[in-house]
């Protein structure tokens, strides 16, 4: 009998163990776990910069009026259909020969992280290009969820670029992230070229 009561007692522990819910897995948050791998967590959308915010930061920093610079990144936001979640404000250096090299180095801004990110960038082009400039820059970036994102080699035409009160803009991609940069600079350099742009956290002296 005591045998019994004991298996029938296992039996109803069983049974009721397997009636119970299983607890509903969390969705783990956080950043892609590499590079390029998707976008934003869908539950935390990731802060984006308004045309006021930019217009208030891009001026004060390229010296230029606040409407000619409004111009140009309300037809970036035209675009591209959204709002960015970085930018970048930084300067560089550029010349060409038929070939051209183009260095730089800024800062990068994101609103939900309380320290700027040092970034820098180099790129080689090739085609109907000459002269040289050095220029402030000031660059929109887009579906940009983590500053390690940022770090590859970005195609791009710079015969592509358009100008909006004195400024040039011009477009670069990959992965899906994309990068309007801002020039406002002094010299001189006529052509179109095709090339693409390396961001770095260090200083590379190869530009590629």
């Amino acid at each position: 009998m005591h045998r019994r009561n004991l298996i029938l007692s296992g039996m109803a522990a069983a049974a009721a163990s397997g009636c119970a819910t299983p607890a509903a897995r969390q969705p783990s948050p956080g950043y892609p776990t590499q590079p390029g791998m998707g976008g934003a967590p869908s539950d935390a959308p990731q802060p984006t910069y308004t045309q006021e915010e930019l217009v208030a930061a891009g001026s004060n920093f390229l010296g230029v009026a606040a409407e000619a610079l409004g111009g140009a990144i309300e037809r970036i936001f035209l675009d591209q259909g959204d709002a960015p979640t970085g930018y970048i404000a930084g300067e560089e250096g550029a010349g060409a020969l038929g070939v051209g090299v183009r260095y730089g180095q800024g800062l990068l801004y994101m609103k939900d992280r309380p320290n700027a990110q040092e970034v820098y960038w180099q790129g080689l082009s090739i085609g109907w290009d000459v002269g040289g400039n050095v220029a402030r820059v000031f660059s929109l970036v887009y579906n940009l969820y983590h500053p390690d994102m940022l770090y590859r080699r970005y195609p791009g035409v710079e015969g592509s670029a358009y100008l909006i009160g004195g400024l040039g803009v011009n477009y670069q991609q990959a992965d899906g992230i994309v990068l309007a940069p801002i020039r406002a600079g002094v010299g001189l350099r006529i052509g179109a070229n095709v090339g693409t742009m390396s961001y770095s956290r260090q200083r590379n002296i190869l530009p590629v």
